[in-house]
């Protein structure tokens, strides 16, 4: 597939506010909890390392690590978003391309090295650092403040660092220090901002960006899909049905002639029109089928893809499942058709080029809010996306609904086709 590019400019993010106090506020408290949780997070990934190889110890272990990053790394998003009133996507859990066990695995995995929260789990680690370092800014504000005031009261010289300073200097020297620590505080507040904004927010933009491209690429994905299909139903029509018609007026004008000389004849020619016609009507209705797949709205996708199945030229194992989690979200209409067309066009192509001798559909609703199907067969691989193939159809119908699409056809099979849509488009 040829890689989509926005040519719209990007939208611009107004200011973060510098919201001082409650930032100093965030640091302190990062300051005396943060030492803990990453001392704890240290303790239980030596932990895991050390008993890898005891009874699977050590993986459960490395396995509960990974969900404590991702959520200490969903709380820095969050605390950053609402800190500086950034409207950041919450960090969301990775999700494998394939069901069960393995692709539970595979999750775990994906989401081990996925760069947003890393960067998350960075900037609270530097957060913490920053916190502490405020904590011993805020001990020194008191500190010096004792020591600006105790001489006053005691009448005796004070020191600093090592240095006698006379008493009636001490108040000034002390209210100096004070000042530069409380100066201290606040540039660690600002601190810690340009770097939360540098680290977590940055993506910020680049999704805004990452947003108009996707839109562009969907409103241009959808244009070559409509252009394709129009291809398509002028190249059905004009090679199936409107040679058929034309036939049927021509046995009918024969028949017309021959009526009153021959009417045995013309009684052939009119049964030959009537059969002709039949057939034109059903390829009428295949064609409409593949624009509309009637079944859909009054069904729905599972009964859709029996039906689908059922005609099928090769074998078709289904496994369905609509009753997944989704967010709360039932896939829309629109979504639904997107992975049937996209399943009907691969069964054809497995049966017109693969020769498969058996495909397999699997439908899932995933957790993620998205529309989720798999199609492999057994044939003989070597699939590739032509512009304007059925494939290539595929491809650009999953776009404009705003979905992914993957192909997996090495030379000598299986070939699988991937496609995931949102549920709500």
């Amino acid at each position: 597939m040829t890689t989509q590019t926005a040519t719209t400019a990007a939208p611009t993010l107004t200011k973060p506010p510098l919201r001082i106090v409650p930032t100093i506020l965030h640091l302190a408290a990062l300051g005396v909890l943060g030492g803990g949780v990453i001392g704890v997070l240290s303790s239980v990934f030596g932990a895991g390392v050390g008993l890898l190889f005891a009874f699977g110890i050590g993986v459960v272990l490395l396995v509960g690590l990974v969900y404590a990053l991702y959520g200490i790394g969903w709380f820095e998003v969050a605390r950053v978003s609402n800190l500086y009133g950034i409207p950041l996507s919450d960090l969301r859990l990775r999700r494998s391309d394939r069901p069960g066990f393995g692709g539970w695995l595979r999750s775990i995995a994906r989401q081990s090295i996925d760069g947003r929260m890393w960067r998350a789990l960075a900037n609270f680690a530097i957060a913490c650092v920053l916190g502490a370092i405020t904590l011993r800014l805020f001990w020194g504000v008191g500190w010096w403040t004792t020591s600006a005031f105790t001489p006053l009261f005691s009448g005796e010289d004070g020191g600093v660092f090592g240095l006698d300073v006379a008493a009636e200097w001490m108040p000034i020297v002390g209210l100096l220090g004070a000042l530069l620590c409380l100066a201290g505080i606040v540039g660690l507040a600002l601190l810690h901002r340009i770097i939360a904004l540098g680290i977590v927010a940055q993506s910020r933009q680049a999704e805004l960006t990452e947003r108009v491209r996707t839109t562009t690429a969907q409103r241009e994905g959808a244009v070559r899909a409509a252009d394709l299909e129009r291809t398509r139903i002028e190249r059905d029509l004009h090679d199936g049905v409107q040679p058929r018609l034309v036939s049927v007026g021509m046995t009918l004008g024969l028949a017309h002639q021959k009526i009153d000389d021959d009417p045995a004849a013309a009684k052939e020619l009119i049964a030959e029109a009537h059969t002709s016609t039949k057939s034109a009507i059903t390829e009428l209705r295949q064609l409409a089928r593949g624009i509309h797949a009637s079944v859909l709205d009054d069904r729905g996708l599972d009964a859709a893809l029996s039906a689908l199945a059922s005609r099928s030229h090769i074998p078709v194992t289904l496994d369905v499942r609509m009753d997944g989690p989704a967010g709360g979200r039932t896939p829309s209409r629109d979504a639904e058709a997107a992975v049937y067309f996209s399943i009907a066009e691969s069964l054809t192509n497995a049966a017109k080029h693969s020769r498969a001798s058996e495909a397999r559909v699997v439908v899932r609703v995933r957790d993620g809010g998205t529309l989720w199907a798999r199609v492999e067969d057994n044939g003989v691989g070597g699939a590739q996306v032509q512009p304007g193939g059925g494939l290539d159809g595929i491809a650009n119908r999953i776009l404009a609904a705003g979905g992914t699409f993957r192909l997996d056809s090495p030379a000598g099979g299986p070939t699988s086709l991937e496609v995931d849509v949102p549920c709500a488009l």
